[in-house]
């Protein structure tokens, strides 16, 4: 399994916007540039995470995003999984077991479905256990550096 870029920028963008919390409004540009990243990109990675209560936008000259909770309210799970999408190692975790639209027409009597169903819950876990917060207070250094590159 491997992290697309919109998960990894959104979680740096979303970094960016927690060392600021309480400032007001962050121009996206000011965002893309203090972490490498590409503003358009950005843009395209604020509509679902707007959308998801996760980040605000203010409009105008003094406008830019902000977010939409606390730091310690919002978990690393919360912001992937809304750009991403449910998180699932293999294509017959979509879907129950049995439902229609399950994939995999041996899902019902899979005898590693169980395996990844613990690695997917495993992986949650750890996501949503981490938040902005947390981040925050092991980064000593504040460099305010994301995995843009």
């Amino acid at each position: 399994m491997k992290m697309s870029t919109k998960g990894r920028y959104s979680v740096t963008a979303l970094y960016e916007l927690a060392l600021h919390y309480g400032e007001g409004p962050v121009a996206l540009k000011c965002v893309a540039q203090s972490q490498g990243l590409s503003e358009n990109y950005l843009e395209q990675l604020m509509v679902p995470l707007r959308r998801a209560g996760l980040v605000k936008s203010i409009r105008g000259a003094q406008g830019g995003y902000m977010l939409g909770r606390e730091p310690r309210e919002i978990t690393i799970g919360a912001i992937i999984t809304t750009v991403e999408g449910p998180i699932a190692v293999v294509d017959c975790l979509l879907a129950e077991a049995g439902a229609e639209d399950q994939p995999c027409e041996r899902a019902c009597a899979c005898v590693t479905r169980g395996i990844w169903e613990k690695v997917c819950d495993s992986i949650s876990g750890v996501l949503d256990s981490i938040t902005l917060q947390t981040l925050m207070d092991n980064d000593g250094s504040r460099k305010h550096v994301g995995c843009g590159r």
